[in-house]
C-alpha cells in the first residue's frame, strides 16, 4: 500500500494520505455500533493512518469521548502517532437542534478546554472554528487559538468552510495549516477561487464529503429510506428528482470502476487524492469493512485518459441539489 505522508500546508504536520472522519460514528447518518467504531479507529491506526477528524458538538461530545476512549486502548506506538483535529463552535441544544455558532476569545477557550478533557490528551493537533461566526471577527477568533498555540494546548490552526477573503484575514494573524471544506467529484466549488488562494498562502485541504455522504460510494440504492435524525433525510441531493438524476451519475462512475477493478468509493477518493499533494482527504468509515475499502483507493493509479473519462461521466456542475439546506448554505463563508 502507498505509504507517502503529505503535509498540512507549510507549517502544519506530515500525515498519512487518507484521514479518518469520525462524525458518523456519533449518529449524524443514523445509529452507529460504538464497539465497531473503536474498531474502525484502531485498524485505521494500525494501518498507519495518522489524522482524526472531530467536531465538539458531533453527538454533544459523544464523538471526542469515543476517540478518546479508543486512543486510550490503543497500542502505545499507534496512539503517540495519532494526530487529532477538532472542529468547535457550533451551538447545539438537547433536542440536537443548532443555534449558530461562537467565536468569541473567551468561548475558544472554554471549548479546547472541554475538548481535552473528553479527548483525554494534553493537547489538540489542529483546532479550528467550524463555521465563521458572523459576530466576531475571524482576527480575534484566530488570535485565542493563536494564544493556546502559546501555551501547548494547541499545535496547529486550521480554518474550516470560509471563502478566500476569511482565508487571508486568517493567515495575516497567525499561521494556517489548512482549510477543512467539503470537495468531492460532484462538490467542485472550492476549485474556483478558494484552492487557488490556499495554493498561493502555503495552506493545505483536508477534503471532507469525499463521497458525498455515501451518494457516490457506489452503496447507495434510490429505495433507500433514511431514519428521521439522519441527515440526508433532508439534504437536498437526496430527495426525489435530485436523487434520482446524481444517481445517474453514479452509474456512469461505476462503469468506469469496473474497467479499473477498482469501486466506485475507490475511484471518487482516488480522483481526490489526484487533485494535488496539499490535498488529504478524509473518509468517514463506520466500519472497518468500508475502511478497507477506503484505503485501496490508495492503490488506484488514475491516468490522463482516466481523469478524462470521469470528467465527462461527471462533469462540474452535475450533480442535482445544493449539498446543505438552504438555512445551512447560508452559514457557509466559503460559498459567498
Amino acid at each position: 500500500m502507498t505509504t507517502n505522508t503529505r503535509s498540512l500546508g507549510n507549517t502544519g504536520p506530515r500525515v498519512f494520505p487518507l484521514g479518518l472522519g469520525c462524525m458518523g460514528m456519533s449518529g449524524m447518518y443514523g445509529d452507529a455500533d460504538r464497539a465497531e467504531s473503536i474498531a474502525t479507529i484502531h485498524a485505521a491506526l494500525e494501518a498507519g493512518v495518522t489524522l482524526l477528524d472531530t467536531g465538539d458538538f458531533y453527538g454533544m461530545g459523544h464523538n471526542e469521548l469515543l476517540i478518546g476512549e479508543a486512543l486510550r486502548a490503543a497500542p502505545a506506538a499507534r496512539r503517540e502517532k495519532a494526530l487529532v483535529s477538532v472542529k468547535f463552535g457550533a451551538l447545539r441544544d438537547p433536542d440536537g437542534g443548532w443555534s449558530g455558532f461562537d467565536g468569541r476569545p473567551a468561548a475558544v477557550k472554554n471549548f479546547a478546554a472541554y475538548s481535552l478533557q473528553r479527548l483525554g490528551v494534553d493537547h489538540i493537533d489542529v483546532y479550528r472554528p467550524s463555521r465563521l461566526d458572523p459576530d466576531v471577527p475571524v482576527e480575534e477568533t484566530v488570535g485565542a487559538i493563536a494564544e493556546l498555540v502559546e501555551k501547548g494546548w494547541v499545535r496547529h490552526i486550521g480554518l474550516s468552510e470560509v471563502g478566500p477573503e476569511t482565508i487571508r484575514r486568517a493567515a495575516a494573524t497567525a499561521p494556517i495549516s489548512d482549510l477543512q471544506i467539503e470537495y468531492a467529484l460532484i462538490s467542485r466549488g472550492p476549485e474556483r477561487e478558494i484552492l487557488p488562494t490556499l495554493r498561493e498562502l502555503g495552506i493545505a485541504v483536508t477534503a471532507y464529503g469525499v463521497l458525498s455522504r455515501g451518494l457516490i460510494s457506489g452503496h447507495l440504492t434510490g429505495d433507500r429510506q433514511f431514519a428521521a435524525g439522519d441527515f440526508r433525510s433532508f439534504s437536498p441531493r437526496f430527495q426525489g428528482d435530485n436523487l434520482r438524476h446524481n444517481l445517474t451519475l453514479v452509474d456512469s462512475l461505476r462503469k468506469i470502476a469496473g474497467q479499473k477493478g477498482a469501486t466506485v468509493a475507490q475511484i471518487a477518493i482516488a480522483w481526490v487524492l489526484s487533485r494535488g499533494e496539499d490535498i488529504v482527504p478524509l473518509v468517514g468509515a463506520r466500519t472497518r469493512e468500508r475502511l478497507a475499502e477506503a484505503l485501496g483507493a490508495l492503490e488506484v493509479t488514475l491516468t490522463e485518459a482516466d481523469l478524462a473519462a470521469i470528467e465527462a461521466a461527471v462533469p462540474a456542475g452535475a450533480a442535482a441539489g445544493e449539498r446543505y439546506a438552504p438555512e445551512q448554505m447560508a452559514m457557509l463563508d466559503s460559498e459567498r
